[in-house]
């Protein structure tokens, strides 16, 4: 388990390699310098370390969107329905008191046994579910809610329902509308976060995640059975392409780890929520005094940079 020192260090070094436009002697020795220490601190995660991740956040004990609402959040009102279609179950929305002020929660809820898995169809949201979220991120704007998200999906549903009611279509237009939004917006992956169903309500200001959780574009079995056609290499995929949170932080794609008790969030689900409370709160603290205008550039700009390298 990486030390908080260790993530404070990680975190660091990931803001500065994204100061593409500063360069110069200055920054990169202080870059060179991080690497030194992180280097003596620990070696980058192993392949076991790696899928250890990906079994963490998916271990059906692990404490679920609406176990952190029990917790966080006060006087909640959960939403239902995208006003069109449907009520789908795979995505929460509401509105609830979270350090003192009103905030707009969107989250994925997987069900704990067989009944409930099937009603919120293991948390794979249909378009319905993305149009219902725009419903509370619309809400969130006109009332100066600040949005909070937490995702854990495995990936949007892909059958062919789904599709015929537009479900790519839905997704872009769910990021569309965050990237407009005036409000502050922050997101932690708390689970999985599988490829566009992912995306579609992570388009924040502060992306965080959970420090045994995964963000990926797709499925470690997914990539293997494209790259070996047997699924059974998922453990390989995963070593190849890296979906823990040490190293999204080092790419650049969130912008902060949120500690996990020993072992894992499931062995302690109330120190699992006080720590994520902390840095939801840390996060929001400094995204307030942000004006809204500069919000949306800074968020624009944030994930237009996402992949460039100088």
């Amino acid at each position: 388990m990486a030390t908080d020192h260790e993530l404070r260090l990680r975190e660091r070094l990931a803001r500065l390699r994204n100061l593409n436009l500063l360069g110069g002697a200055r920054v990169s020795g202080e870059l060179e310098k991080l690497q030194r220490q992180l280097e003596r601190i620990q070696a980058a995660p192993t392949d076991e370390e790696i899928w250890r991740s990906v079994e963490l956040a998916r271990h059906q004990d692990r404490p679920y969107t609406l176990d952190y609402v029990n917790r966080l959040f006060d006087d909640w009102v959960e939403l239902h329905g995208d006003r069109g279609r449907a009520d789908d179950h795979a995505l929460v929305i509401g509105l609830g008191r979270f350090n003192g002020r009103t905030v707009a929660v969107v989250g994925n809820q997987k069900g704990r046994d067989i009944k409930e898995r099937t009603d919120r169809n293991f948390g794979m949201a249909y378009p319905e579910g993305y149009r219902k979220a725009m419903r509370l991120m619309e809400l969130a704007d006109l009332h100066k809610f600040p949005l909070v998200s937490l995702i854990d999906i495995p990936g949007a549903y892909p059958g062919v329902a789904a599709e015929q009611h537009g479900q790519g279509g839905q997704i872009a237009r769910s990021q569309a509308l965050m990237s407009r939004l005036q409000v502050p917006i922050v997101c932690c992956v708390i689970g999985e976060g599988g490829s566009g169903g992912a995306i579609a309500t992570a388009v924040a200001d502060r992306v965080l995640m959970q420090e045994h959780a995964i963000y990926t574009v797709i499925s470690p079995e997914g990539c293997a059975a494209i790259l070996w056609r047997d699924a059974a290499q998922a453990k390989k995929a995963a070593a190849a392409f890296k979906p823990d949170a040490l190293h999204c932080l080092e790419l650049g794609v969130i912008d902060g780890i949120v500690p996990e008790p020993e072992g894992g969030a499931h062995t302690n689900p109330d120190e699992a929520a006080r720590l994520l409370g902390e840095s939801l709160r840390e996060s929001l603290e400094e995204l307030e005094s942000i004006a809204p205008e500069d919000l949306k550039r800074r968020r624009r700009a944030k994930f237009r940079s996402l992949g460039v390298y100088a």
